[in-house]
């Protein structure tokens, strides 16, 4: 398959493509250290989406591996993992960035957020999702102690390191550069950056 152009998934932004299901999709952390907040919707049914807590129980593991599918809110396989060459931490514990979780964290006014991106992408595409569900977090760092308790960490991954994901079914897939710059996911500097896809 010819590979198309790269798209930007701008900096604090968000942005959506929609998916035949076999087409892949490449997305490469551009800068290094930027998370990048996933989503993926059934094209025929958007109240069937991409589930974190239903992948967790499929996967058995808070972590998808290399070979393994992502599924849906119906228990069906939407996404799969095929190519990874960061250090293969893709959270899926994290509910997406809102305006609320600014206010806590003492935010004064509007800040840019991945749900606003959420709606934003998709409304590109004159879609508009049925709720917010918790993305999958690609390039997040979250480890969980042995106390139970997580921690919020600098992505490990490197300038131009990438993941590789097939559609399984015909599906809408949304991305959010993440704006988070009040705690260092996105690195020490707290300084979000541009990330790019590429349909291959």
């Amino acid at each position: 398959m010819i590979q198309s152009s790269l798209v930007t998934i701008p900096a604090r932004r968000g942005k959506a493509s929609r998916l035949k299901m076999g087409q892949a999709i490449r997305v490469i952390n551009t800068h290094g250290q930027q998370v990048v907040d996933t989503w993926a919707f059934n094209a025929e049914n958007m109240t069937e989406f991409m589930s974190m807590e239903h992948c967790r129980t499929d996967l058995a593991s808070i972590m998808a591996r290399v070979g393994e599918s992502m599924v849906t809110n119906q228990r069906r396989p939407i996404l799969t993992l095929v190519e990874d060459t960061s250090d293969g931490l893709h959270g899926t514990l994290l509910a997406a960035c809102d305006r609320y979780r600014y206010e806590k964290l003492g935010c004064a006014g509007y800040h840019d957020n991945c749900t606003d991106n959420l709606a934003a992408a998709l409304a590109e595409l004159s879609l508009v999702p049925p709720e917010t569900p918790s993305p999958w977090n690609l390039f997040m760092n979250i480890p969980v102690r042995a106390d139970n308790t997580i921690s919020f960490e600098p992505p490990a991954c490197r300038p131009g390191d990438y993941v590789t994901i097939r559609a399984k079914m015909d599906c809408v897939i949304a991305f959010s550069a993440c704006p988070q710059d009040l705690v260092p996911i996105n690195g020490l500097a707290c300084t979000p950056t541009e990330a790019h896809y590429q349909l291959i």
